[in-house]
């Protein structure tokens, strides 16, 4: 794997991005329960399968995924969340505290991210370069909880679009021909 990857774009830049994206989901899911007259915190238990983690879970996972990536990259220590959130209104808060958290991962931090040495808890005695940790393991596994976290929302009815997931794109003027 190259290890000339943008590490800082490819896990702060782009998980904060998607994060705002789902908390713009949820505040969605509010509108259309309060359009259609349900509460919305019943979405919380929604799952795609009876094996799988529900909605709740899958925001909580999503949100550490993306502070474990950033701080395990830049060797910091991530804060604790005790995934104890039981509404909408606290999903929206531990999503606000994991991009506080992301604000304060600089570039800088992540210099010698993609050669750095990763231990994850539940590979006892291994080890992987931080590029390859970004490429196989946290970049994958965030969008799988991101995603699942999508499909549980429009499965359930809230009308969350292609570009409501992808947000916005950075784009410029070119010349005319």
């Amino acid at each position: 794997m190259s290890s000339s990857l943008p590490i800082y774009d490819l896990t702060v830049f782009q998980m904060s991005k998607m994060l705002r994206n789902l908390d713009g989901w949820l505040g969605k899911a509010e509108d259309y329960a309060k359009e259609k007259g349900f509460e919305v915190d019943v979405l919380l238990q929604a799952r795609l399968a009876p094996d799988m983690f529900p909605l709740a879970r899958q925001v909580q996972a999503a949100c550490d995924n993306a502070k474990f990536g950033a701080a395990r990259l830049s060797g910091i220590e991530a804060p604790a969340h005790p995934d104890e959130e039981k509404t909408i209104a606290e999903l929206h808060e531990r999503i606000r505290s994991t991009l506080a958290f992301l604000e304060t991962v600089s570039a800088g931090s992540m210099a010698e991210a993609s050669a750095r040495e990763i231990q994850l808890p539940f590979a006892k005695g291994k080890a992987c370069t931080g590029c390859d940790y970004l490429v196989e393991f946290a970049t994958p596994n965030f969008y799988f909880h991101l995603t699942t976290a999508y499909a549980l929302l429009r499965h359930n009815g809230v009308p969350v679009g292609k570009y409501d997931y992808i947000g916005s794109v950075k784009m410029h003027d070119v010349a005319a021909d």
